[in-house]
């Protein structure tokens, strides 16, 4: 009678382990990973126009008060140099969040277009494949952009530097297009969030709201985007980005 009950407590007992096994593998599935430490730029790489990828020129981007800021306070004059912070990894399927604002004014010689924009780069090349005088790298941009006091002015938009995408059925070739966010004046901080599913969908939410989605994130070359690096622009107008951060959705890579 003995020898029969055991087998079954063996059983029971290595589906409870399973169980929680289980559930502990999905709920670190769920989890977010801190991409920013909020100490120093401990496993990101700087890449500024005319400099080689690590070179941090002018001490563009730095950490101050737990936030990453970019910062042009040793520049003479901005003269294009525009610059991205890269993650070190890739990622495939995943959501994206971080908080940002603009404060300050802009670096002296930074394009008009320029004024209170920033973005993140996904779904974007290593900044080691970047040649030295390339501008932005190819990649998907979520632009952000900072209000003008007055007007209507949207954030969380898609720029498509060396990419397209589908939208509405079609193949877009317009460098930018706006989203359908509200304006954010001043300097509040905005949540940005970004679902990234490969290269099958990919939306832009901003403080909760989804604003833009589209499809088929490629290359000019028609090269389906499956993964890629992640960065944070710098453009001329002085940003902080804080709360960096991403959580693994579904079958990716990353």
């Amino acid at each position: 009678m003995i020898k029969n009950i055991i087998p079954k407590y063996s059983f029971l007992i290595g589906c409870i382990l399973l169980h929680f096994c289980s559930l502990d593998a999905q709920k670190k599935k769920n989890e977010w990973i801190q991409l920013f430490n909020g100490e120093d730029l401990s496993g990101w790489t700087v890449k500024i126009r005319g400099h080689e990828a690590g070179i941090n020129h002018n001490d563009t981007f730095s950490v101050k008060n737990g936030k990453i800021c970019v910062s042009y306070e040793k520049y003479d004059s901005f003269d294009e140099t525009f610059g991205h912070l890269f993650y070190k990894a890739p990622f495939s399927h995943y959501l994206f969040r971080a908080e940002y604002r603009f404060l300050g004014d802009q670096a002296s010689g930074g394009p008009a277009w320029a004024f209170r924009n920033s973005g993140v780069m996904i779904h974007g090349q290593t900044p080691e494949t970047m040649t030295e005088d390339q501008d932005f790298p190819n990649s998907i941009e979520v632009q952000l952009l900072g209000g003008k006091g007055e007007g209507k002015r949207t954030t969380g938009n898609l720029c498509t530097p060396g990419t397209d995408v589908i939208m509405d059925g079609k193949l877009l070739k317009r460098h930018c297009l706006s989203s359908t966010s509200e304006t954010y004046h001043g300097d509040q901080w905005v949540t940005v969030e970004i679902e990234v599913r490969g290269s099958k969908s990919i939306k832009h939410i901003i403080n909760g709201e989804t604003v833009m989605a589209y499809t088929r994130p490629q290359l000019d070359d028609g090269t389906l985007l499956e993964s890629g690096t992640i960065s944070l622009q710098s453009e001329s107008h002085p940003v902080e980005f804080r709360k960096v951060e991403l959580k693994r959705l579904g079958k990716g890579k990353k």
